[in-house]
């Protein structure tokens, strides 16, 4: 279709055209109308979804130009919109007498094809049209081939598909995007490889072919690999801002947090700030132990989106590194008002209660952790380990075997009621569920010496230890 700037400078103003046709069509215009004017009228309707006046507007038409090709190809588009599909078809039909290679005809016949879900015969026509046409006009016919198979989920068709149309041409910017999201979810990222590779050997300036080598080579965990492409990328092309997103991505995978803070700076340079790279840089300055500079940058994330409840959860998390435990209840309590159902919150909460010596408040927050959470384990565990701390023997054992309805009978419950038993003076038994445990997981035996270190001076729980560690 034409737009409205065409039109105003072959055919004068839309206003003119439409004075002029109101005229025909009351019969009352002595002169004719062009066939483009007509063109005009019908656009205007069908733009304005007033599809019974841009079907008058065709009827009129096409008692002046009964053989115009455009005149029915503008019909059978209205008529697909109306979801008339057969009537489109056979307008179709009708249009191809006159013209049998229009490609604006083809891709509006596929599209009432998939519109009918018949997927078969979409790309069943799709092909045979391919081998009628060349160079750009085949390369559309291709793309909408591509997404035929997508809609019918043959995903490696689409591959294959769009590969095509690379070989055609090897900047097709379209194909190479797709290209890229589809070596990834049809898990061919090594031939991706192969693709891209030649790509660049071929054409060393094409930006987007070394940002999907580096692509498919960041998702087969090559990191160091993918960074070199990543580094041709951007040479050639300084504000491809994804390269340096990507980047940025492998340096964190590689811990280079200092390499990834540069890209991530980069990428704020040429690009509008977004809340995924103040929080990616609030988390390289956090792996580096900058607990302040990390807290400026979630800040940053969450000025730009203030009801994201994790990124407070991180802020919190900065507070705890630092044992800022009031600050760090006041960002996780923010995050809890956020997001009322998450249980790492109210244990978050919990354990920094723990540590201010608020203990009836701390086993409050344990108590919601586990009602929201019950088949989670960690979330007994918490609950547990609060009420031990809290001197609640007999109720951290009963805990304990409400934990187990939840959860099953795991090692970690063994080794806090062997804690438990022993505080309660019940020395025997608690030694027996210190067996038990070591003896089904032997490297959870922290959980137990954690609790009070003062145990490993017991003579009986360190040659029980000594023993299976050896095993």
């Amino acid at each position: 279709m034409y737009d409205d700037d065409f039109f105003e400078e072959e055919w004068g103003p839309l206003e003119d055209i439409m004075k002029k046709y109101e005229q025909v069509k009351s019969g009352e215009g002595a002169g004719i109308m062009d066939e483009e004017e007509f063109e005009r009228v019908i656009e205007y309707y069908f733009r304005n979804n007033n599809e019974e006046q841009a079907m008058l507007a065709c009827d009129i038409a096409r008692t002046y130009y009964p053989f115009s090709a455009s005149i029915l190809l503008l019909r059978a588009e209205i008529l697909t919109q109306a979801q008339k599909y057969g009537q489109a078809l056979k307008t179709l039909d009708e249009m191809e007498q006159y013209d049998n290679h229009n490609i604006d005809a083809v891709l509006l016949r596929s599209d009432i094809l998939l519109a009918q879900f018949k997927y078969d015969q979409a790309a069943l026509f799709l092909e045979q049209k391919a081998e009628e046409y060349e160079n750009k006009e085949k390369i559309e016919i291709l793309l909408e081939l591509s997404d035929v198979y997508d809609e019918s989920e043959e995903f490696d068709a689409v591959f294959d598909t769009l590969n095509r149309v690379i070989k055609i041409e090897k900047r097709n910017e379209e194909a190479l995007q797709k290209l890229c999201f589809w070596a990834e979810f049809t898990e061919r990222l090594e031939e991706s490889v192969t693709i891209h590779t030649q790509l660049t050997d071929d054409d060393p300036y094409n930006a987007l072919a070394w940002f999907n080598l580096g692509a498919a080579y960041q998702g087969l965990k090559l990191f160091e690999k993918c960074l070199e492409c990543y580094e041709f990328c951007v040479a050639i092309d300084e504000k491809f801002e994804f390269a340096y997103r990507n980047m940025a991505d492998a340096y964190m995978r590689l811990k280079w947090f200092e390499r990834a803070i540069e890209v991530l700076e980069k990428h704020l340079e040429i690009a509008k700030a977004e809340d995924v790279i103040f929080e990616a840089m609030g988390y390289c300055w956090e792996r580096q132990k900058n607990f302040s500079r990390a807290r400026y940058y979630y800040r940053q994330a969450s000025q730009l989106s203030p009801q994201d409840d994790g990124i407070f959860y991180k802020i919190g998390e900065t507070y705890a590194r630092e044992k800022q435990w009031e600050k760090a209840v006041k960002s996780y309590s923010v995050a809890l008002h956020l997001n009322k159902d998450n249980a790492s919150y109210c244990m978050a909460i919990g354990n920094c209660l723990m540590e201010m010596n608020v203990k009836s408040e701390a086993l409050v927050c344990y108590l919601n952790a586990v009602r929201l959470k019950p088949g989670n384990k960690t979330t007994w565990i918490a609950l547990v380990r609060g009420l031990y701390l809290a001197g609640y023997y007999d109720e951290a054992l009963t805990q304990i075997e409400m934990a187990r309805e939840h959860c099953g009978d795991k090692p970690d419950f063994r080794y806090f009621q062997a804690a438990l038993l022993i505080e309660q003076g019940k020395s025997k038994e608690g030694m027996l569920q210190l067996e038990k445990a070591l003896k089904e997981a032997p490297s959870r035996v922290k959980l137990f010496t954690e609790l009070n270190p003062e145990y490993l001076i017991r003579s009986q729980v360190t040659e029980l230890i000594t023993k299976y560690k050896k095993k």
